[in-house]
């Protein structure tokens, strides 16, 4: 849900993390626009274990909780834009599930949804499917998909040099603070 400060309505921007590069790239781009918009940032890393993951000979643990290790990954990850962006807000959540739809979940009242092209980070290395796909196919919300890796082309924004915005769906409405 968006919020506010005094009577000025603030934005809310969604991002998934993974620990990729295309992941740390949609944060950056995120943390920029939330610094031209006074919006805030949700910065969410999913996580679940998956009994693919193990050896036929392996029992997959049913109660494993990976919780504790995201978040420490994820605060690593947000802590250094927090350090580059001070004057962004920026939350830290971690959920159990597949990403495409706990970032769906995390995104239902947000103004925008950021995601990299490409995951598969140390933590969800095993994850099936696309999910900057499913989000652009069933997010309620704009959804901005950061390419990592290419150079930002002329009327392409995202981090100077390392991305850039490959495809959005909907409509974002920058407005100054």
């Amino acid at each position: 849900m968006a919020g506010t400060v005094g009577n000025e309505r603030r934005g809310r921007i969604v991002v998934g993390v993974d620990g990729s590069g295309s992941s740390r790239d949609a944060l950056l781009w995120a943390a920029r626009q939330a610094e031209l918009t006074g919006a805030g940032i949700e910065a969410v890393m999913a996580w679940s274990v998956s009994p693919a993951a193990f050896p036929l000979t392996t029992p997959a643990p049913l109660a494993y909780d990976m919780g504790p290790q995201v978040e420490e990954e994820l605060e690593g990850i947000v802590s250094q834009v927090r350090h580059e962006f001070p004057s962004v807000e920026i939350l830290s959540v971690v959920r159990e599930g597949w990403a495409g739809r706990a970032l769906l979940v995390a995104a239902e009242d947000a103004d925008l949804l950021v995601v990299g092209s490409r995951g598969h980070g140390a933590v969800m290395g095993l994850l099936l499917g696309s999910v900057s796909e499913y989000c652009v196919t069933h997010a309620r919300c704009p959804v901005l998909v950061i390419r990592h890796g290419k150079e930002a082309v002329a009327g392409e924004t995202g981090p100077v040099g390392s991305s850039s915005a490959g495809l959005m769906t909907g409509t974002w409405k920058a407005t100054a603070r």
